[in-house]
């Protein structure tokens, strides 16, 4: 699995950092709540919205109960127009199959569309550690890269940078990567646009290896589609010699019409575009377009345990948009990196502790990194219950004995006892009544709950005795 988590806080503590940012929160509130309005507006377009968020739910849900055959058939199907398939049960195994592949080129640099899979295994590592440069083309990719940073969201990377923050890093971090800032680069979209332009034009270029992930695979015809909005895809997809294309496996959809659903559905729950400026599809390789060599390697990575999960494996119908982070209210105020993952927000704080276990502080944290509200559900486009999933995971933790204080246990096992007593039930519930007025305004250890509330004051009697004088 990915390290990036190693020496990374737990999700309480690294949030308490987080809150204290002003400037985070203040970049997060803007950015989340002007992509929540305009998808809002986007989704009210269409009238059968909700015919196509079902329909989406029951083709992942199909494909994920026969996903075996489905990706068989797309091996097949990629082998047959020209590719070679590999298959990698971890990050590390898909690491060393990329490296190889571009070692194998002779190449040492290779240009990069967005990929959250790449990210889950930390392949842009793993590929400087073997001495070969990997570039990022997205714009918010670039930002995160040249900025020494980490992603904090899964459409948007650098959404806890403002545009100040950003001319900062392009003029002090471009002429280290290739092509220089202009002078006098001034922090407007046009002019930070232009100086990313000009500077990424030299390597695509010149590249001749290309990697990239994938949005959707098509197992019928072993078609591979990118969406993207800024053309950097179109590029990497298509002027390099060879490309390499790392997807997880849960990407894969049955056949091209399941396309038409999503296809409506992903554009508006992300950009609040109606349709994405850029969908590129590639099926194998041809000797008049694109690359002449092209490698599919299929990423597992944690895949097959979420998927034996009957309620946790609905986190795999997950389609990318980051609709429920832009309406989670813990994301807005804590930001992506709090996450410890390149899956932040919602839908990482179940597909997360999925994908790499509950063993580690961190992933046992991320299932209670949540209100339980409900609007990430009410938005997401294949109606992943992820408040249900929470709690569903809350349960294995609390299984494992991997969270809780020993007096919060000590209280709960009492609790148990009494409950399976009424009648020491009743004398405790009459003696917690009769001694009202001693109780201390804050009980000893709980300190994290009184900060914030009033404890309420016992009631004069019990219920129990309120029920029997007045209904006998």
């Amino acid at each position: 699995m990915s390290v990036t988590h190693l020496g990374m806080p737990s999700f309480p503590r690294a949030a308490k950092d987080a809150v204290r940012d002003t400037t985070l929160r203040a970049n997060l509130r803007h950015a989340t709540h002007t992509i929540r309005d305009k998808r809002a507006g986007a989704v009210r377009e269409l009238a059968d919205w909700d015919e196509l968020r079902e329909a989406g739910k029951r083709i992942k849900d199909q494909t994920l109960r026969h996903l075996d055959r489905h990706l068989e058939q797309l091996e097949r199907s990629v082998t047959a127009a020209g590719g070679t398939v590999h298959w990698a049960a971890d990050a590390d195994e898909a690491n060393r199959i990329v490296t190889g592949l571009v070692r194998a080129t002779g190449e040492r640099e290779a240009v990069k569309v967005k990929s959250m899979a790449t990210q889950e295994t930390g392949l842009n590592e793993a590929l400087e550690a073997e001495g070969i440069a990997v570039y990022e083309t997205d714009l918010a990719e670039l930002i995160v890269q040249l900025g020494h940073d980490r992603p904090s969201h899964i459409l948007v990377p650098a959404i806890h940078r403002n545009r100040g923050e950003i001319r900062d890093i392009f003029a002090r971090e471009m002429g280290r990567w290739g092509r220089a800032a202009p002078d006098g680069l001034g922090d407007s979209p046009a002019e930070l646009a232009e100086a990313a332009r000009l500077h990424l034009r030299e390597k695509f270029l010149r590249a001749t290896v290309g990697i990239s992930g994938a949005n959707f695979m098509v197992a019928e015809t072993g078609t591979l589609v990118v969406v993207e909005s800024e053309g950097n895809g179109r590029m990497c997809l298509t002027l390099p010699e060879t490309l390499i294309s790392v997807v997880g496996i849960e990407k894969v959809v049955p056949a091209w019409r399941d396309l038409e659903v999503f296809l409506q559905t992903l554009p508006r729950s992300s950009t609040a575009e109606r349709m994405n400026p850029y969908t590129s599809m590639w099926t194998g390789t041809t000797d008049a377009d694109g690359p002449r060599v092209f490698h599919l390697v299929l990423l597992d990575n944690g895949r097959t345990a979420a998927l034996a999960d009957d309620t946790g494996r609905q986190a795999l119908r997950c389609i990318r948009c980051s609709a429920c982070l832009n309406v989670c209210p813990v994301y807005e105020r804590a930001g992506g990196h709090a996450y410890g993952s390149v899956y932040p927000g919602p839908i990482g704080a179940i597909l997360t502790p999925q994908l790499r276990g509950i063993a580690s502080g961190i992933d046992a944290s991320l299932p209670y990194a949540s209100t339980l509200c409900g609007a990430c559900y009410e938005v997401c486009p294949v109606a992943i219950d992820i408040p249900e999933v929470l709690v569903h995971l809350r349960e294995r933790v609390a299984a494992r004995g991997g969270r809780g204080h020993r007096a919060e246990k000590a209280a709960i096992k009492t609790a148990g006892r009494l409950l399976r007593h009424p009648a020491v039930l009743a004398a405790g519930e009459r003696l917690l009544s009769r001694t009202r007025r001693f109780h201390p305004g804050r009980p000893p250890g709980t300190g994290a709950w009184t900060d914030s509330r009033e404890l309420p004051e016992p009631p004069a009697g019990p219920f129990r005795d309120w029920w029997k004088k007045n209904r006998p």
